[in-house]
């Protein structure tokens, strides 16, 4: 089954594919965004990435949507995930309710009991703290002096915690209530075991989730009492290192802008948005996290992480950026911004307005490449060898992070600049393990052969590379003709079949050839199985007698294709794999399969499935053929071959030179 191995779903799997059945995709893509009709499909402009003409296409037939341009495809679910920024559980939650359905859970992931409870004691709260607002003086008096409005306090829900037990006029339960504890709303002394509010005389800011819930909240004294500001702690409902402040109410100018802006503090989001810079977000007293960035560059084309020029903010964006590294994507920009030392967001916004602030972000943002090489040059004394050298060895561990070939490119060449390099020469130093050259080629040499007593690896010379294991077939290089790569020489060592080869290999060892089959031809037939499920229920399933190749990812998705392809369409399809590490892959190669195949007559593509069946089966054939081949081989340099043994290689060894022709 395609989720074998994999932690259990907190949604049955049951449940998504009778969702999918219930809604429509052009009908949850057009509360969104409007859409024309365009022959069988209907068409938009990208909501994704900005664009004039229309590239975005929603299939009613295949129900999914996807984007000609950027590449955005998927379901319902997965464009309510990317349009309002929600994780899957939240959006499969929205879609059930504008149907009507309860979502179950799986009785090994129900969320923690009283949860619903702590969503209620939190709200409570946080009404009782925008009414305390209304009748505190001091608290109303600080917020003017800072400039802020009463249109922008409303909007932000901000309010005001008394001293005290406040909290104890609201909950009659207050001393024995577990879920104003859990929520973090109240604390214990631990010697008397009396309890006390959390926040006490403090401007109070309501945290939200992205559903528009109350989490939890931040709390900011009036004078100079520390902390200055005391955040919620982690509760069942509050993760600081996932949450963002003020990203519900920013949600739309992020859209669109195509930009956010990520500064620190509570009163510059606030601020900001009352001079009209609505699309900031502020981080809850942690540095930027992966999860943060994740859920940033979903919402927006753009990053800008805006920070005090001090060292403190100087470390914090170092922090963002190098958690930001592992999810940079092609055609998304993030930048850094520091603002003089002696203002922060809210107060330059103030002082020299709407219109400056955003020449600033537009102008004096420092994109990520240049803050990166920046910063580590100044580690270094670039007009010497060794500060060069010492350059290379600070960025090689970052760049090996960054997974955007464009981008990771364009970083190389600058860094190959730098360094008085060809990006040539410098392209084998990044790419070597820390052992030196060759280091990390051998490990997973060794790694994907288990060495037997007595082996030796084959040393290298100029025209032949160690065996290694390869994530894609389509990466290791390619073999013709059927023919040994290695022939015995008289003296009973092993020579390259190639001219001028002079090694050998003292222990008379020889390794093995995987199975190998053109990526091509499994990605051609992934993308039209996954556009078209139904094909596979159309033939014989001849790939259950084909030889395994240690990779069991085509044959996965041709039986699940076969079983489910008669009542499931493309998305039900992929979503099979939601919770396995092969999504990510598989629903690239469906977004590909479309851009491929949806201009194709059912005809041809009938066609080309059962050409690409045949090819395939083929080519795994052969590819265990001239492994098994090269495998008794080995067995006969190191103790000869038994009769039957024999008699497989002589067929092997014409099956190997039938095909060669």
């Amino acid at each position: 089954m395609p989720l074998s191995g994999t932690p259990m779903a907190r949604i049955p799997e049951s449940f998504i594919q009778d969702l999918l059945n219930r809604v429509d995709v052009v009908d949850v893509v057009e509360r969104y965004l409007p859409l024309k009709k365009a022959g069988q499909n209907y068409s938009a402009c990208c909501p994704f990435h900005k664009e004039k003409s229309p590239s975005f296409t929603v299939s009613p037939t295949k129900q999914f949507y996807h984007c000609f341009g950027c590449g955005a495809h998927g379901s319902a679910v997965n464009f309510v995930m990317e349009y309002e920024g929600l994780s899957f559980p939240e959006a499969v939650r929205k879609l059930a309710e504008s149907v009507g359905l309860q979502v179950p859970q799986e009785a090994a992931a129900i969320e923690p009991k009283g949860e619903p409870g702590i969503y209620d004691v939190l709200k409570t709260a946080s009404d009782y703290y925008r009414q305390q607002l209304k009748s505190a003086p001091q608290a109303i008096a600080y917020l003017k002096g800072r400039g802020l409005d009463g249109k922008t306090a409303a909007h932000f829900g901000l309010g005001y915690a008394p001293a005290g037990q406040a909290l104890k006029q609201v909950f009659e339960d207050y001393d024995w209530n577990k879920l104003l504890a859990d929520a973090g709303l109240i604390g214990e002394d631990e010697e008397n075991h009396r309890r006390y509010d959390r926040f006490r005389d403090r401007v109070m800011f309501p945290i939200l989730n992205q559903r528009g819930s109350v989490i939890g909240f931040g709390g900011r004294v009036m004078g100079d009492a520390k902390p200055k500001y005391l955040n919620s702690p982690e509760t069942p409902v509050f993760e600081k290192g996932r949450e963002l402040y003020g990203l519900t109410q920013a949600r739309a100018a992020i859209r669109a802008n195509g930009r956010v802006l990520v500064v620190e503090g509570y009163m510059d989001v606030v601020m900001l948005a009352q001079h009209g810079v609505e699309y900031a977000v502020a981080t809850l007293g942690t540095a930027c996290t992966p999860h943060h960035v994740q859920k940033l560059l979903k919402l927006a084309d753009e990053v800008v992480f805006c920070f005090d020029g001090d060292k403190a903010g100087r470390n914090a964006a170092w922090r963002a950026l190098e958690n930001s590294l592992e999810y940079l994507v092609d055609g998304k920009r993030l930048a850094f911004l520091f603002l003089p030392e002696e203002h922060d967001p809210d107060s330059y916004v103030q002082e020299f307005g709407r219109e400056r602030f955003e020449e600033v972000v537009t102008q004096d943002a420092v994109p990520l490449a240049q803050f990166l090489l920046r910063e580590l040059s100044a580690q270094v004394e670039l007009d010497t060898e060794e500060g060069r050298a010492k350059l290379v060895h600070l960025a090689k561990p970052l760049l090996a992070k960054v997974h955007a070939p464009a981008y990771a490119l364009m970083v190389k060449k600058r860094l190959a600049q730098l360094c008085q390099l060809e990006l040539s020469e410098l392209e084998p130093i990044l790419s070597t393990g820390q052992g030196g050259s060759g280091g990390a080629q051998q490990q997973q040499h060794d790694h994907h052969y288990p060495p037997q007593s007595g082996y030796a690896p084959m040393p290298q010379d100029e025209g032949w590379q160690p065996v290694q294991s390869y994530e894609n077939a389509g990466d290791a290089p390619q073999y013709g003709g059927g023919q040994p790569r290695f022939k015995r020489r008289q003296d009973g060592a092993w020579k390259g079949k190639r001219k001028g080869s002079k090694w050998r290999n003292d222990d008379d060892e020889r390794p093995f050839l995987p199975p190998r089959v053109q990526p091509d031809m499994v990605q051609g037939l992934l993308q039209l199985v996954l556009y078209e499920p139904a094909l596979a229920t159309g033939v014989e399933p001849v790939w259950l007698g084909w030889p395994d190749n240690g990779d069991d990812l085509l044959l996965d998705v041709l039986k699940s294709a076969r079983q489910h392809g008669a009542r499931m369409n493309s998305s039900q399809l992929l979503e099979l794999w939601r919770e396995s590490e092969h999504y990510t892959r598989l629903a690239g190669l469906a977004a590909k399969g479309t851009e491929k195949f949806d201009r194709w007559p059912p005809e041809e593509r009938q066609s080309e499935f059962v050409n690409s069946l045949a090819a395939a089966g083929q080519s795994l054939v052969r590819a265990a053929t001239l492994n098994r081949k090269a495998e008794l081989e080995h067995r006969q340099a190191h103790g000869g071959l038994s009769d039957a043994e024999r008699q497989e290689y002589m067929m092997l060894l014409i099956q190997s030179r039938s095909s060669a022709n």
